[in-house]
């Protein structure tokens, strides 16, 4: 049976590095600097034979109505009620501070079990901090190590009695859910349109540029198909990227983008296609994921109809490589045009999975080749012979020919663009190889009469 856990504490005191222990990936940015956590992160725990939903969270503070870290907490909150146990930590090297006795006993007013957890206990240091732990009158403290992976079969065995009780059935992956990733420049609307499609605050947002550290995935359902969303931080050029949270929350955009199926670039209205955004489009063409452009803001807008067929001009100017991709307009604050972005998700994944027959691929290859023959190169004739496709995601075919080493990258464009136009493959990276036989007779001797 699965079971779900949350992390709670106050900040700095190691619950994102025992989130990427417990996960077994470095999803959760790790730093000395308090309060880079600000959203609740979700993944797949296993720890031994157990495996339970785990819930990373901003670290528990007090603060003023409508502050960020207000609605960092009403992100924790949330999570603390979704959990079925708790795993409180502490800092055993600092010892129990006055925070981590004011959210203890806000702890023991829940109804979820908590297990406390002494973080950072390796050494002699901590000692101290361990025996101050019962003092919070949440039970025996667990000693652990979340940085070195001490005391994980102790904890093992806290957590082992909550997945025998847990009657929640596991969850049938199947194929697994289409894992679908929002990228952007800052403060364009990304954890805005995410809170709107799942429709509940399920990520902190605000006028505030930066609120995004992480990139945080949830899971939800559309039309009876399973989704995990990926919000990501505000992409900006490199150049002005000076702090090492930044830098850190770019990289951990740029590995949502190659994780993910299709993405979707979010660019306000009116402040469309800068080099920024062009490069993030580049970007997600050569990792080979599905595209889909989506224009925040739209209500600002004064003439929809002509901004949009300008914007179209433009996409297919700048983006020959993506031609078609699918544009998508909406305001994520009113909700107006949301409803779109999803079935023009969907229909870029379908297109990003389609495989072609090889029989369909021939008859296209001769009637093409009939059409508008390879050019002559060097004094000898180019000859295309068969196509086959080698795989999908993205869709990837193969050329098989005599001297395609000699075919111009022109022939080459108009190949590609052929092929996504007959077979409906728009918007969708495409991969064209070419291969000539192996010649046998390559590297013999001649025989001598």
């Amino acid at each position: 049976m699965s079971f779900t856990v949350a992390i709670v504490g106050r900040p700095n005191v190691g619950k994102s590095t025992l989130f990427n222990r417990l996960t077994g990936k470095r999803a959760a940015i790790v730093d000395p600097q308090p309060g880079v956590t600000r959203d609740r992160r979700e993944g797949e725990g296993q720890l031994g034979t157990l495996q339970f939903r785990l819930i990373d969270t901003a670290g528990l503070e007090d603060a003023e109505p409508g502050s960020i870290a207000a609605r960092m907490r009403a992100q924790t909150d949330r999570a603390l009620v979704d959990a079925d146990v708790l795993l409180f930590v502490i800092d055993a090297r600092v010892g129990i501070t006055p925070e981590d006795q004011h959210f203890a006993r806000e702890l023991r007013r829940l109804d979820a079990p908590v297990v406390l957890l002494a973080n950072k206990s390796e050494a002699r240091a901590a000692d101290a901090g361990y025996f101050d732990a019962f003092s919070l009158g949440l039970g025996e403290p667990v000693r652990v190590s979340a940085e070195h992976g001490n005391g994980m079969g102790d904890l093992f065995a806290a957590l082992e009695p909550f997945a025998e009780l847990s009657g929640r059935p596991d969850r049938d992956e199947g194929d697994g859910p289409l894992r679908m990733a929002i990228v952007g420049r800052p403060n364009v609307g990304k954890s805005t349109m995410v809170n709107r499609l799942l429709g509940e605050d399920r990520m902190i947002t605000g006028p505030e540029p930066g609120l995004t550290r992480d990139a945080i995935a949830a899971r939800w359902t559309f039309e009876g198909r399973e989704i995990e969303l990926v919000d990501t931080a505000g992409m900006r050029r490199r150049a002005r990227i000076h702090e090492k949270v930044e830098q850190l929350s770019v990289g951990n955009s740029l590995d949502a983008i190659r994780f993910a199926h299709v993405v979707v670039v979010m660019i306000t209205a009116g402040q469309a296609f800068d080099r920024q955004d062009l490069s993030i489009v580049d970007l997600i063409e050569r990792e080979g994921r599905g595209i889909v452009v989506a224009i925040n803001k739209w209500d600002l807008v004064e003439d929809p109809d002509e901004a949009r067929k300008e914007l179209e001009l433009t996409l297919g100017e700048l983006l020959p490589q993506v031609r078609g991709v699918p544009m998508v307009t909406f305001s994520a604050l009113n909700g107006r045009g949301t409803q779109r972005l999803m079935p023009a998700v969907v229909s870029s994944y379908d297109r990003w999975n389609r495989r072609v027959a090889t029989a369909d691929l021939n008859r296209w290859l001769e009637d093409v080749v009939a059409s508008h023959p390879p050019p002559i190169s060097g004094g000898g004739r180019i000859k295309l012979r068969y196509v086959q496709q080698a795989k999908s995601r993205p869709p990837t075919f193969t050329i098989f020919g005599t001297r395609v080493s000699a075919l111009p990258n022109a022939y080459k464009r108009y190949l590609t663009n052929r092929l996504r136009e007959d077979f409906d493959l728009p918007g969708v990276p495409l991969r064209l190889r070419f291969k000539a036989p192996k010649n046998p007779y390559e590297g013999k001797a001649k025989r001598k009469s």
